[in-house]
C-alpha cells in the first residue's frame, strides 16, 4: 500500500467536497459497497472512530422538513490511510428516503428514488466528525455489540487497532442479523479472527436460521452478554460500544415490545436511547447488568 502524501484529512467539517462514485459492488441481497475515487496519492486520513456526512452534490435535490439539504452520516469501512479510494457500506431500506438502491452493479438510488446515482456520478462529503477518540491499549477489553450496518464503526476501530503490533486489548464482537446472508463483512471479520485469534472473538446471532446454522438464535440478550463480555466490576478496564443500524432505530419510538414485529430497537434495548447527538442516559440490558454510563458508548 502506498503511503499518502498529505498529513491531514481531505475533508472539511464546514464545506462539502464532491467525490466521484467509481464503483458499486453488490455485497448481498440488500447491501452494496460504494467505492469513491480520491486523487492520486491521496487518502481520507479520517481519525478513528469518526464518520462523514453525505448528501447529493446538488443540495436542491432533497430537503428535510425544515428546508435544509438532507444528508446521512456514514462510517467508512476503508482504512484511513487507504490511498486512492473511500469505501462505504450502503444498505437498501424498504421505506424512508435514505440509501435506497437497486441491485444493478452500475446504478443506485443513494438518497431516494428520485435521485438515481450511477457509477461516475458524484456525491458530496463533509466532516470528519469524531465519535470516539480511540487510543491503543486504553482498555484491557473492548466489546462491540450491535447489528446490521452498525458493524461499520466497529470494523473501523477493529482494523485500526488489530494491525497495531503494540495492541494488547482483547476485542469481542456480538453481532446480530436477521439471517446468515445478512451478516455484513463476514469474510473480513472471520479473516481478522483467524489472524488475531488471541485478541479477537466473534459471536454471530441470527433471527431466522437455516437448518445448517449452528450458532445462537434470536436477539441479543443479557445471557449473551454475560457469557461473552467481561463484567462491570472491571471498571475502567472495559469499554462496550453499541451500534444498531437505522432499521433498528426507526422502531425506537415503540414503547412496548408486546406484539412487535421484527427486532427491538437495538441501541435503546441494550443501552437506552441516544439524546440527539448526545449519549443519553444509560438504560436497558447493560444497565441491568450493572454497567455504568462511563463503560458504555453508543455510536
Amino acid at each position: 500500500m502506498s503511503i499518502p502524501a498529505q498529513t491531514k484529512t481531505i475533508f472539511d467539517p464546514q464545506v462539502y467536497t464532491d467525490l466521484k462514485l467509481k464503483k458499486i459492488i453488490p455485497y448481498n441481497h440488500n447491501t452494496s459497497k460504494f467505492i469513491f475515487e480520491l486523487l492520486e496519492g491521496q487518502a481520507s486520513l479520517i481519525p478513528v472512530a469518526s464518520c462523514v456526512a453525505v448528501r447529493a452534490s446538488n443540495p436542491d435535490h432533497l430537503k428535510d422538513d425544515k428546508g435544509e439539504p438532507f444528508f446521512r452520516p456514514f462510517t467508512p469501512i476503508s482504512p484511513p490511510d487507504a490511498v486512492g479510494e473511500l469505501v462505504l457500506l450502503v444498505k437498501r431500506y424498504e421505506a424512508g428516503n435514505v440509501s435506497k438502491y437497486n441491485s444493478n452493479t452500475t446504478s443506485a438510488v443513494f438518497i431516494n428514488t428520485e435521485i438515481p446515482v450511477q457509477e461516475g456520478d458524484t456525491l458530496a462529503f463533509k466532516g470528519p466528525y469524531l465519535k470516539f477518540a480511540y487510543e491503543t491499549n486504553q482498555f484491557d477489553e473492548v466489546a462491540f455489540i450491535g447489528g446490521g450496518t452498525g458493524i461499520a464503526p466497529f470494523y473501523q476501530v477493529l482494523t485500526h487497532a488489530l494491525k497495531d503490533e503494540a495492541n494488547k486489548t482483547k476485542f469481542k464482537l456480538i453481532y446480530s442479523n436477521v439471517s446468515e446472508k445478512d451478516i455484513l463483512l463476514r469474510a473480513e471479520l472471520d479473516a481478522l479472527q483467524q489472524k488475531f485469534s488471541q485478541t479477537f472473538e466473534i459471536v454471530y446471532l441470527v433471527d431466522n436460521p437455516t437448518a445448517e446454522w449452528t450458532g445462537p438464535v434470536g436477539f441479543i440478550t443479557a445471557d449473551h452478554i454475560k457469557h461473552n463480555v467481561g463484567p462491570a466490576s472491571l471498571g475502567d478496564k472495559i469499554k462496550i460500544f453499541v451500534c444498531g443500524e437505522q432499521g433498528f432505530e426507526l422502531r425506537s419510538s415503540l414503547k412496548s415490545t408486546k406484539n412487535r414485529v421484527g427486532p427491538p430497537p437495538q441501541v435503546a434495548s441494550l443501552a437506552g436511547k441516544k439524546d440527539g447527538q448526545n449519549q443519553g442516559e444509560l438504560d436497558g440490558i447493560l444497565k441491568d447488568l450493572g454497567y455504568t454510563q462511563e463503560q458504555v458508548f453508543k455510536f
